[in-house]
């Protein structure tokens, strides 16, 4: 899927959930009760938003400290917005991390190390989740009742995560096996003339070698010498769920709607844990619809739908707007679909070392 067409899928899925969800759910009292709204509160929620940015700029300079690299906040913020367009464009919100490894190259951080700040950070939110929700569901099982599909979507994703973190092992604990499967991929493409120099092919095994060497080298330089900021790193983990979180209970208050705290985090914690592996782009759709449906526990029926269509304004929206500016005007277009097609930015190196 090209970057082009996967905006485009995310933007007619966002629109059309929310039109559906806008047709079915919002009366007169809806409009009433948003005409209302608290704007100081609302400005809150602006601010909640920013804080939840500065947590999760804040992890990404922990984590290069942690590696040994130097990440300024700038820069980190800039890598936040990078993840949330290049989710927004990608099945499984999957798609920031060769916009963020490329930007980090261009800085100076090498791939393997960029890889694994990158995943590090990704792997730390989805952790933190995976403790969260069993916890979440036993303190609150109303969450799951009554819905089969729901509660069999959750086992899905324990399934995944799973396996994930054991792949995550494999490579540390094996990765002459990564290495030795990722050649023979390249065999393959040479046998159907995808890639036809042999001066090439060498320079990319020799690349391959380099890279997954430093990975392996920069996660245990992570987890060993940089402990405490890894530590930290995760701290701001804990901290930019929360912010997250706590966009909700301040809309809610907002409009006069009266909450749970606890409820409001551990539903969305329960909604973003999903919503981490819909195969959609930026899991456009199910969000909206998914949180309408999910946002009835918290809220009267007319108020849920709206309600779900404003935090993802706030929390996602937003960011994936900021998003795109930053791939305009830091990298363009171009650059961005080769990216997200897999173009590496070693590999592009590569390829202007061999055409010197």
């Amino acid at each position: 899927m090209s970057l082009k067409k996967g905006l485009i899928i995310f933007i007619l899925l966002a629109f059309g959930a929310n039109a559906i969800i806008i047709s079915r759910s919002v009366d007169n009292a809806t409009v009433h009760s948003l005409l209302r709204a608290d704007k100081l509160k609302l400005l809150l929620a602006l601010l909640v938003v920013f804080l939840a940015w500065v947590f999760d700029a804040g992890r990404f300079c922990a984590l290069s400290y942690a590696a040994r690299e130097h990440v300024n906040f700038s820069l980190g913020i800039i890598l936040t917005w990078l993840n949330y367009f290049g989710s927004a464009v990608t099945p499984m919100q999957s798609g920031g991390g060769p916009f963020q490894v490329y930007v980090l190259y261009k800085k100076g951080i090498p791939v393997g190390k960029g890889i694994a700040i990158t995943l590090i950070r990704t792997m730390l939110t989805i952790l933190l989740l995976t403790l969260a929700v069993p916890v979440a569901l036993m303190l609150d099982p109303v969450i799951l009742e009554g819905s089969k599909f729901l509660r069999g979507l959750v086992f899905y994703v324990f399934v995944v995560i799973l396996a994930t973190w054991i792949f995550i092992g494999f490579t540390i604990a094996k990765p002459y096996i990564i290495k030795n499967i990722s050649k023979y991929f390249i065999i393959w493409l040479r046998r159907f003339n995808l890639l036809r120099s042999n001066r090439r092919t060498i320079k990319i095994f020799k690349w391959l070698d380099k890279e997954i060497d430093n990975y392996i080298l920069n996660f245990k330089l992570v987890f060993n010498s940089g402990k405490l900021w890894f530590l930290f790193s995760v701290i701001l983990s804990g901290l930019h769920l929360l912010a997250l979180f706590s966009v909700l209970p301040v809309l809610m208050s907002a409009v006069g709607l009266p909450f749970k705290y606890f409820q409001t985090v551990a539903v969305q914690a329960v909604f973003m844990f999903i919503l981490y592996f819909v195969p959609t782009p930026g899991a456009s759709g199910v969000a909206e619809g998914g949180g309408a449906l999910l946002y009835n526990i918290l809220m009267p029926h007319n108020m849920a739908g709206i309600m779900a269509i404003i935090c993802r304004f706030f929390t996602d929206y937003i960011s994936i707007f900021m998003g795109v500016a930053v791939v305009i005007k830091m990298l363009g277009w171009g650059i961005s679909e080769n990216l997200h097609k897999g173009s590496s930015p070693e590999a592009e190196a590569l390829n202007q070392d061999e055409y010197k």
